[in-house]
Formats: structure tokens, C-alpha cells, sequence
């Protein structure tokens, strides 16, 4: 019994490993695309106290990670 819980959570762990490792990097349009997306929501419901850089990144990042793909740490010029 030991050694199934053992397996169970070293399996567990190679699964997170590998997919913290093997997350996608989006391409520039697609991060474009999540910035317009982002901007436009900013805009109807405003950024709940952020600047608008700080909410456009963080929004970006979460539509990324929906997405499947990596975070950015900055945002491209548009």
C-alpha cells in the first residue's frame, strides 16, 4: 500500500513537472489579440484599482494560461 501511494505521488509530480515545463509560448499576434481583448474590458469594466499596464498584463496572463500557454513578464508595442 505503501508503495501505490508512493507511485501515485511521484506520478503526480513527473505530470506537474511536465506540464509546468512544457507550457506553449504564444505568438506575438496572439498576444496582440489578448491585449485588444484585455483593453476592451478595461474599458467597459475598468481595472478594479490596477494601472492599465499592471491589469492589461495580468489580464494577458490569465487569458495565456486559459489558453494553455506561458506567461509574459511584459507586454509587446502595439
Amino acid at each position: 500500500m505503501k508503495n501505490f501511494i508512493r507511485l501515485v505521488g511521484v506520478t503526480s509530480l513527473s505530470i506537474l513537472c511536465f506540464n509546468l515545463f512544457a507550457q506553449e509560448t504564444a505568438d506575438a499576434e496572439t498576444v496582440m489579440d489578448m491585449v485588444q481583448f484585455c483593453q476592451e474590458v478595461a474599458d467597459e469594466d475598468g481595472t478594479g484599482g490596477l494601472t492599465m499596464q499592471d491589469f492589461l498584463l495580468k489580464c494577458v496572463n490569465e487569458e495565456l494560461k486559459s489558453e494553455g500557454f506561458s506567461p509574459v513578464t511584459k507586454l509587446p508595442k502595439a
